[in-house]
């Protein structure tokens, strides 16, 4: 999927198009450990519209995450959640 922000399009991201709502929770959680690893300040979780289950589960699991400062709906694309991690 594209972004139609320039800014976003530079950060990693994982696109979670087709996870049932379990997967999308593990991959998050490991997507989010990478990214401390890596030492990545900022990523975008791609969840995609749909039913809006997969960002709940998103959104769910990053409310969690003791490495997760913050995080929001892309405005430009509410199908991305760019998070903030703390490094």
């Amino acid at each position: 999927m594209q972004s139609y922000n320039i800014f976003l399009d530079i950060l990693p991201k994982i696109d979670l198009h087709g996870y049932d709502i379990e997967s999308a929770r593990v991959a998050t959680n490991d997507f989010i450990d990478e990214a401390l690893k890596m030492k990545y300040p900022k990523v975008v979780i791609i969840h995609g519209i749909g039913t809006g289950k997969v960002k709940e589960s998103v959104h769910n699991t990053l409310s969690k995450n003791k490495n997760v400062s913050s995080y929001k709906v892309d405005n430009l694309n509410v199908g991305c959640t760019i998070v903030e991690i703390k490094l």
